[in-house]
């Protein structure tokens, strides 16, 4: 008689993988004639923008630029000015041999150091090192055996349960909305904003995506360095062609602001026209089933039987969360006053916590004072901050893919000391990676040697948590007629028991 062996596939995670490189900041920045003239450095700040990832032949290429903004106070009225320029860069990071279909590369960095000075008036060089960090899932298809006939064979059957990667775009898209003002600007020190995903329609091979981008507008009116601020939300809809994606998979969309400018509206005195360049990230998963054989023998022949190993992939949660983090320490000039704040964050990572852990991250609180020398320092004050919610296990069973955003900044002074209040809000999937150890190969040669015949019954004293199936596997006898003798409904045992076992069958 020959063993029957039913195989399918499963999409399990193939590799996971982090790789880094660091990135040289090498520029110098002109200060154009319609600026003024350089007195003091007051800070430099570098954002990472990713334009396009991609993996070929074993090496991941990214490209993108980092964005290289400097703030400088002006030498006739200390006026609080701001200029920046781009630094492109490709950066190629050689890869783990492995099998990078349906990968997903998620890319982040910080600044090592960063020197930033003035060589005149007109000129400012900036010297320091980015470092680069990515991190690579792939998936791929793995052969499993989903059932076994014959042979006297008997299966411990195994549910695995995951998610499949179907769509994974990063798209560069552009909005624009009317912006009026009390008066036109002198001069823009900084527009930043949030995504705000608010519709996702998955609609015969099509994504439509609608919502909005909050921007922050600040900027001064009037030489000096008196700050205003302005808010103005940007609609933004959506439409993608996901050919091939089904209906009814779970999809995930989030928008990253990477660039806004203001261009004043002709016709109009203090109109602007706003126009947002931003990344929108779209995921897209199929839900992923599945019985597999966990564990095998044959109640008639010695069974060879072989394990592997499959890493399925969880959708743990859709994150949403948003934290208030306070800063506060003391200034070095009483008499400092805050101007403005700006606040930068680093890359998420997971902290320790009591029950498990907690997902969170560092930062930085930029804050811009008028001493009493009348000149403007930039006071930095470092905090982390955690997000509600405590995850069990350890940091390899989970993988992340957030984009946490800056949403309100409150600043106040009391007397030597400073405090903040920052509100953080993170969007993003979380996954949980469930190791599942099943049968890879099962094959029934030689017949087992027939035992003791006049014993019929045999008394096994199993302890709690012991499975039937395990029990039945060492004497080699049936599962389902152990568990009809000893009137059993599951096969795991929840209390220490005398159990019969069959012989004969």
């Amino acid at each position: 008689m020959e063993l029957k062996v039913f195989r399918d596939t499963l999409s399990t995670m193939a590799s996971l993988c982090e790789t880094k490189a660091e990135l040289p900041i090498e520029t110098e920045i002109l200060i154009p004639d319609y600026l003024p003239q350089v007195f003091k450095i007051v800070k430099c700040f570098v954002y990472l923008v990713t334009l396009q990832k991609q993996i070929t032949a074993g090496r991941l290429t990214v490209e993108g630029y980092l964005r290289c903004v400097v703030y400088y106070q002006a030498e006739e009225d200390q006026s609080l000015c701001q200029t920046e320029q781009k630094i492109p860069f490709t950066r190629a990071m050689d890869l783990p041999e492995s099998n990078y279909q349906g990968y997903t590369a998620q890319v982040s960095g910080e600044v090592e150091y960063l020197n930033c000075r003035a060589v005149n008036q007109r000129r400012v060089d900036v010297r320091g090192a980015y470092a680069l960090s990515a991190l690579v899932t792939a998936q791929s298809d793995q052969e499993i055996i989903t059932a076994l006939a014959d042979c006297g064979v008997e299966q411990k059957m195994l549910p695995v349960t995951g998610v499949k990667s179907v769509a994974n775009l990063d798209k560069l898209m552009t909005a624009e909305e009317e912006l009026t003002l009390p008066s036109q600007p002198q001069a823009i020190l900084d527009i930043s904003g949030v995504g705000q995903v608010e519709e996702i329609k998955m609609i015969s091979g099509k994504a439509v995506i609608k919502g909005k981008i909050k921007v922050e507008l600040t900027y001064r009116s009037q030489p000096g360095y008196r700050l205003e601020g302005a808010a103005k939300d940007v609609p933004f809809n959506q439409i993608i062609d996901l050919d091939g994606v089904p209906d009814d998979g779970v999809c995930f969309a989030e928008v990253e602001m990477v660039g806004c400018t203001m261009m004043a509206t002709a016709g109009q005195e203090a109109g602007n026209t706003l126009t947002v360049t931003a990344i929108l990230h779209l995921r897209v998963y199929r839900p992923v089933e599945c019985y597999v054989v966990g564990d095998a023998f044959s109640t008639q022949y010695k069974a060879d039987v072989t394990y592997k190993t499959v890493n399925a992939e969880q959708l743990q949660e859709q994150l949403d969360k948003t934290v208030e983090a306070d800063v506060a320490g003391a200034l070095p000039d009483e008499n400092a006053e805050i101007i403005g704040c700006f606040v930068s964050l680093h890359p998420l990572e997971w902290g320790q916590a009591e029950g498990g852990l907690t997902l969170g991250g560092r930062a930085s609180a930029h804050v811009l004072c008028m001493n009493s020398l009348g000149e403007i320092d930039c006071y930095d004050k470092a905090f982390e901050y955690s997000l509600p919610g405590v995850y069990p296990g350890t940091a390899e069973q989970y993988r992340f893919e957030c984009w946490p955003g800056v949403t309100a900044v409150n600043t106040q002074k009391n007397g030597m000391d400073m405090t903040a209040q920052v509100n953080i809000r993170v969007r993003g999937l979380l996954f949980r990676r469930i190791k599942e150890t099943i049968v890879d190969s099962v094959t029934c040669d030689e017949a087992l040697e027939v035992g003791e015949p006049d014993v019929a019954l045999r008394i096994y004293y199993a302890a709690a948590g012991e499975n039937v199936f395990d029990i039945a596997k060492f004497y080699h006898v049936s599962p389902t007629a152990m568990m009809k003798l000893n009137h059993l409904e599951d096969l795991e045992l929840g209390a220490g028991a005398r159990l019969l076992v069959p012989m004969t069958v």
